[in-house]
Parts: C-alpha cells; sequence; structure tokens
C-alpha cells in the first residue's frame, strides 16, 4: 500500500483553507513588520542599551569603590570612633545604655523559639535590656504557644514583654510602631529589630552599640545575613548569590560613600532619636524599612554597615514564598521611588551628591532599570530580533555588557562561581516577577500594597517533608504550573527554532536555554515543595 500523505488525509477545501490563512498571515505579518515593527524593536533596542550601559557602568563604580575600601582597609572601626564595652566599678550595668530588642511575628510556629531564644541570649546586663515580642499571629495556638515561650525566658529572669494588638493594620511597620508606644521604651536609647528566623549571636549589642555610643551622628548599625539554609537547594544557593553581592558590595559601598543604604529590616540597631526624628514607621509601601532609611539620611543621621557580622537567618526554600517576597522588594521600592522623588530632590539638609546618589543610582538604576532591563532586553527584546533581522543589536550590547555584568556580580559568593550559568538563567525567569513589581509600584496598581509574610519552614516542617515525601502525597497540576513562565518559555523555544531555521547569530544557543529554564520553574521544578505551603 502506497504510504499516505498528511496532504492526501485531508479534504480539498480544507487544505485550500489552511494555505489561504497560512499566506493571509504571512502578508500581514510583512505588511506590519516593516513600517512598524522594525521601528518599534529598534527603539526597544536603543532604549534597552541605554539601561544596559546606565547598569554596568553602575556596577563599574561600586566595584572599583570595594577594591578601594579592601585596599586602604576602611574598616567602620577606623572611620568611626569604637571602643568596647567595659563594665564601670562605680556606676556598675548603669553604664551600658538601655536597649530595646523587637521581634516581630505572625504565625511563626516553625521558628519563633530561634529569635525568641537568640535574643534573651545577648550578652547585655539584665536589667539594661527589654525583649519585646509583637505577635500579630491570628492563630490561636501559636498564639499560646509563643506567649508560653515568653512567660519561659521571664521565669528565668529575662525582661520580657508579649505584646499583641487587636488588628493587623499596617502590618510589620503597624506592629513595630504600636510597640514603640509602650511606657517602658520611653527608657531605652537604642532599638534592635530582628525578624522571626533571625538568631543573633551572643556578642550582636556589643559589637554594634558602641559605633552608636560614640558616634552622635549614627542612626543606625547594619549587620550582614547568613544563610543557615543555603545548601537546601539550588534555589537557595541562587538567593545566596543575590544577596552576598547586595551585603558584600551595595551595602558597603553606601556606608563606605555617603553613609547611606537601604535598612534591610532586620539585623540592625537604630538610635531611637533618629527613628523618631525621622518620623517613626510608615505603612504606605511594602518597604517600610527602607521608608525609614531614607527618610532619617534626609534629617542627616550616617548609617553604618558591619560587613563582619553575621546574623544567621532562614532564606524561603519553596517558589511560592520566594515569588511573594520578590513581589515585595520589587514593588516596594519602586513605590516608594515614586512618593519621595521630589521630597529628596527638594531637600535642604543633605548635599547634592547624595541627592544625586539616592535618586539615580539607589532608586532609579538599581531598583528600578535593573529589573526591567533584565527582563524587556533578555527575554523579550533580544528573541523578537531574530523575528525581524532587519534589526540588529550590536554584539558589546548583547554579549560583552551582560558578561561583564555577570562577573562582577560573582564576587560576592565564590563559593557558587561553578553555578553561574544556573543563576544567570535563574535572575532571568524571576526579573519576569520583579518587573511585574516595579511596573506596579511606579503606577500604583491593585497589588501594590499587598504584603504577604515570607513562609519559614524551620527543621520541623523539612522533617515532616522527609517523612510525607515516602507516602508520595497527590499533588494537585495546579499547584505547581505557573503560566506566565510557561507562555514565555514557549516564546522563546519558538523564536530559537526561528534562529535555528532562519538565524544567523546563534542566538537559539542561549534562547533554548533560558526556555529550559522558565519551563522548569512554570512546571514548578525548582525550590522545596511543599503542599500546603
Amino acid at each position: 500500500m502506497d504510504r499516505l500523505t498528511s496532504t492526501a488525509l485531508l479534504p480539498e477545501s480544507f487544505q485550500g483553507a489552511r494555505d489561504d490563512i497560512t499566506e493571509q498571515m504571512g502578508m500581514v505579518w510583512q505588511q506590519i513588520k516593516a513600517p512598524v515593527m522594525v521601528p518599534l524593536l529598534r527603539l526597544a533596542v536603543f532604549l534597552c542599551l541605554v539601561m544596559s550601559v546606565m547598569l554596568v557602568v553602575e556596577k563599574a563604580y561600586m566595584a572599583v569603590v570595594i577594591v578601594l575600601v579592601k585596599l586602604f582597609g576602611r574598616r567602620p572601626e577606623k572611620r568611626y570612633r569604637w571602643e568596647p564595652m567595659r563594665d564601670d566599678l562605680e556606676l556598675g550595668s548603669s553604664s551600658y545604655p538601655m536597649v530595646l530588642v523587637q521581634i516581630p511575628m505572625y504565625n511563626e510556629k516553625e521558628v519563633y523559639q530561634l529569635s525568641i531564644g537568640a535574643a534573651c541570649g545577648l550578652s547585655w546586663p539584665s536589667d539594661r535590656i527589654i525583649i519585646q515580642v509583637l505577635d500579630d499571629s491570628t492563630d490561636p495556638v501559636i498564639k499560646d504557644l509563643v506567649e508560653a515561650e515568653c512567660r519561659r525566658w521571664a521565669s528565668k529572669g529575662v525582661n520580657i514583654k508579649y505584646e499583641i494588638r487587636d488588628n493587623r493594620s499596617g502590618y510589620k511597620a503597624g506592629a513595630l510602631k504600636e510597640g514603640m508606644k509602650h511606657s517602658y521604651v520611653n527608657h531605652c536609647d537604642y532599638v534592635a529589630i530582628f525578624d522571626a528566623d533571625f538568631q543573633p549571636e551572643p556578642d550582636f549589642l556589643c559589637r554594634t552599640v558602641p559605633f552608636l555610643l560614640h558616634n552622635p551622628a549614627v542612626g543606625l548599625v547594619q549587620a550582614r545575613w547568613k544563610f543557615v539554609n543555603s545548601d537546601e537547594c539550588l534555589m537557595a544557593r541562587m538567593q545566596e548569590m543575590s544577596l552576598d553581592y547586595h551585603f558584600t558590595v551595595e551595602q558597603e559601598v553606601g556606608s563606605s560613600t555617603y553613609a547611606f543604604f537601604g535598612f534591610n529590616g532586620t539585623a540592625g540597631v537604630w538610635r531611637i532619636a533618629a527613628l523618631n526624628e525621622a518620623g517613626g514607621w510608615k505603612d504606605r509601601t511594602t518597604v517600610e524599612d527602607m521608608d525609614l532609611a531614607v527618610r532619617a539620611s534626609l534629617k542627616g543621621w550616617k548609617f553604618v554597615f558591619l560587613g563582619d557580622l553575621k546574623v544567621k537567618n532562614e532564606l524561603p526554600s519553596t517558589l511560592r514564598a520566594y515569588r511573594y517576597q520578590q513581589h515585595r522588594w520589587s514593588c516596594g521600592p519602586a513605590n516608594l521611588f515614586r512618593k519621595m522623588a521630589m521630597e529628596i530632590a527638594n531637600n535642604k539638609k543633605v548635599s547634592l551628591w547624595k541627592k544625586v546618589h539616592v535618586i539615580y543610582s539607589f532608586f532609579f538604576v538599581r531598583k528600578v532599570v535593573a529589573h526591567i532591563v533584565t527582563y524587556v532586553f533578555y527575554c523579550v527584546v533580544i528573541p523578537a530580533a531574530v523575528l525581524v533581522p532587519e534589526v540588529e543589536i550590536p554584539r558589546w550590547g548583547a554579549i560583552y555588557i551582560p558578561s561583564i555584568i555577570t562577573l562582577l556580580n560573582a564576587v560576592g559568593t565564590p563559593r557558587s562561581l561553578h553555578l553561574l550559568v544556573f543563576w544567570i538563567l535563574f535572575e532571568n525567569v524571576m526579573s519576569l516577577h520583579r518587573t511585574k513589581a516595579t511596573l506596579i509600584g511606579l503606577l500604583e496598581a491593585g497589588r501594590v500594597n499587598e504584603w504577604v509574610v515570607t513562609e519559614k519552614l524551620g527543621d520541623t516542617v523539612k522533617a515532616k517533608m522527609a517523612v510525607k515525601a515516602a507516602r508520595k502525597p497527590p499533588i494537585r497540576i495546579g499547584d505547581r504550573l505557573h503560566l506566565l513562565e510557561l507562555w514565555t518559555g514557549a516564546y522563546l523555544f519558538f523564536c530559537g527554532c526561528y534562529d535555528v531555521a532562519f538565524g544567523k547569530n546563534h542566538y537559539f544557543l542561549y534562547l533554548f536555554l533560558q526556555a529550559i529554564a522558565f519551563f522548569v520553574v512554570g512546571f514548578g521544578y525548582v525550590g522545596t515543595f511543599v503542599p500546603g505551603y
């Protein structure tokens, strides 16, 4: 029997109609490509190249500053007065300033004991420290557990206060603001803040408070984060690479040059006078910590970053938790930029150069341009250029600048250099959500003030996961599928196939790899998967 072709199996009328539709679509594409698509794509390429140059210049500038800081040994102890805390025979413990330690938490069943225990173990005279647990939990069982833990430490002689509210107005900012209203806070000079999964070492206050005690112009001392679960999964390692660069380079540069950087919301100590002069906590954005830092800086207060003081904490290990966190961290700064740009420009207390640094470098390049150019250029424009060969992207923009930016980012985590390719692909995937969140913040769209607490699994849940994994519980398809990533992956894969057939720049090597990364995330095969979390 002769082999039947697909054409022979189709009715002639259907075959003709299909050919007509394909021909018409081709004609429409040719008609709109030259007058519409080519100019638009050329404009997009130009804007992306401008943003890429802005970003690489910023990265190079920070790299030069870091080299100079290391070369000349400009440690905080050399730039500011610092003396170790000593007991005074005459004054006794009253020579130590009064410190308030705030621990805001919300349904933190898995980690509440860690932070409370670490805070109660700080080396500081017991009559000169107040531990304040701000519990916004809505689960009555968890509330009882946290309160019982506070009572347990109180029975050991620790001055610990358990504070609750009637509502969660303002979320974390509202809880911290409410905590500052209690009468016993009036006796405190400084306030240290730790999120529920942070575990400071006993000498934390002894290493941070002297900077505030001996330097009246210093309003904030920020420590670095150390991740206890960075080796748990590949997604955690990717986060470590990004955050290590943030602390090793961005925070260090801000501290060494303009004595300004964004407060990380935890693992820091504020001078209460600086906090109050800046207007206290505000809940107008999802980055109340950055909001406070910018306002305090505009009042003339200086910030100190201690890169060698690390506080242990947990990275989000589920994709769901990480996506919510990245939405908040991308949307909030963009929205704050929109609200404060003119206020910063019109400020009379800080220098012109500091204004330029805050508006251009800190906000515009790092919080807006970095997210948008990563997604638009590498995941939209470069693939589109494959379909429109009339538009050429210069090699320096498509290859050299991204390579330089990647290498400069890699200095934060040398131990993960072999994972650099995976980090690039993962960051490009996450730039989809960061770009969306940034635009929401700039435009003040629907989810601009969405606040979802980052879930911490702790060791207890991870132990339960090991047991459940053996039972292989049923998983709903909807729990894993992420349509935006899948659609983007399909677009990149199509462009890659087109480049193989008709292209000449070999972009398909990158496009196929990036498409696979989007598919992996789109199907939920990244991070730790926990049903119900």
